[in-house]
């Protein structure tokens, strides 16, 4: 038996700064219900090994896309713990992926820092989407809902359009949908499944690029969401983490092409985070249970702690940042 990682030490599509502080952003620990966490309450400090749950899990698959509200435990996208700070006061953000998992939790963390929001997903998540329309609202910023399936070019350049339309400007996007599923064999590995991975995950993030782009003003940024298996590949996960190679590469390339033009181009490379993504296929059901115990933390990240990362990358103090990735592994690298 070679002793190298299991699957279930490498995430999947978004994940984990695992307890990461990020001194620009804040996130409400006193006070924050947490069920079943300890925490060091008297000094505001926080275990970070403590501070959500690990496994064993008892979550059952779902049909893709999957849903955040059929999670066991439920995710937790900073609804009751982010805190902002006016970082992103006055921006206009499009977020694929937004309705569950780390979009959301990105989407959540936007508009309490200050920033109009548009986010898309598919039809089948309505129902978390309008969660997240609600929280944006709630934070007093315009939010849109852009239903729609990437995989199709031209509703890529009509989403950019209707984003940049509907919140009077678009300065920053996050390319953060993906698609993945576990493949075994790679006999099993059909161009059907080929084609949906890539389109989701790569071609989807050029069309939708290239469109902001054009409609963009020198100051603007994006945001991609690559992954750790751009670098350290699960054997079962073949097409998902040659996209993730791929997307890491776009950034680093576009990041200098685009600089002429005054928008910085980054990315963000999660471990394992506990979202939907993981209880659709893209593990087995034995190790979506024990997912995250792989790791040092010997848990999976949750979407709010790794949302400061994108708003960093966001963020004017990031202004010298180009072409960078950020990686948020919960010290798998």
């Amino acid at each position: 038996m070679t002793e190298t990682h299991d699957k279930h030490d490498f995430p999947t599509r978004r994940n984990l700064l695992a307890g990461a502080a990020f001194g620009a952003a804040t996130l409400a620990v006193e006070g924050l219900p947490r069920q079943g966490f300890a925490a060091g309450k008297k000094t505001g400090l926080e275990d970070p090994l403590k501070m959500y749950p690990a496994p064993p899990f008892s979550q059952k698959l779902q049909p893709w896309p999957g849903l955040q509200s059929k999670m066991t435990p439920r995710p937790d996208c900073g609804e009751k713990s982010y805190v902002g700070s006016g970082r992103l006061k006055g921006r206009h953000a499009l977020i694929t992926g937004g309705d569950s998992g780390i979009g959301r939790a990105v989407a959540i963390a936007f508009a309490r820092e200050g920033a109009d929001v548009a986010i898309n997903y598919l039809p089948e998540e309505e129902s978390d989407a309008q969660e997240v329309i609600a929280y944006i609202r709630k934070a007093g910023r315009k939010a849109v809902a852009l239903p729609g399936d990437l995989r199709e070019e031209a509703f890529c350049q009509k989403l950019a359009k209707e984003a940049h339309d509907r919140l009077g400007g678009l300065d920053c996007l996050v390319n953060n949908a993906g698609y993945q599923t576990f493949q075994e064999d790679l006999l099993d590995l059909t161009t059907e499944h080929l084609d949906q991975t890539f389109k989701t995950n790569v071609y989807a993030l050029i069309w939708l690029t290239k469109a902001s782009v054009a409609l963009m003003k020198p100051g603007s940024c994006v945001v991609n969401t690559t992954s750790v298996q751009a670098y350290m590949p699960s054997p079962g996960l073949v097409d998902y983490a040659a996209t993730k190679s791929a997307i890491s590469s776009i950034t680093r390339s576009l990041g200098k092409q685009l600089l002429s033009r005054g928008i910085r181009v980054n990315a963000v490379a999660p471990g394992p985070f506990w979202t939907p993504l993981e209880t659709t296929g893209a593990q087995p059901l034995e190790v979506v249970n024990r997912f995250g115990s792989g790791v040092p933390y010997k848990r999976p990240g949750q979407p709010v702690e790794i949302a400061p990362a994108y708003v960093t990358l966001a963020s004017a103090e990031s202004s010298y940042a180009t072409s960078q990735i950020w990686e948020v592994t919960g010290g798998m690298t």
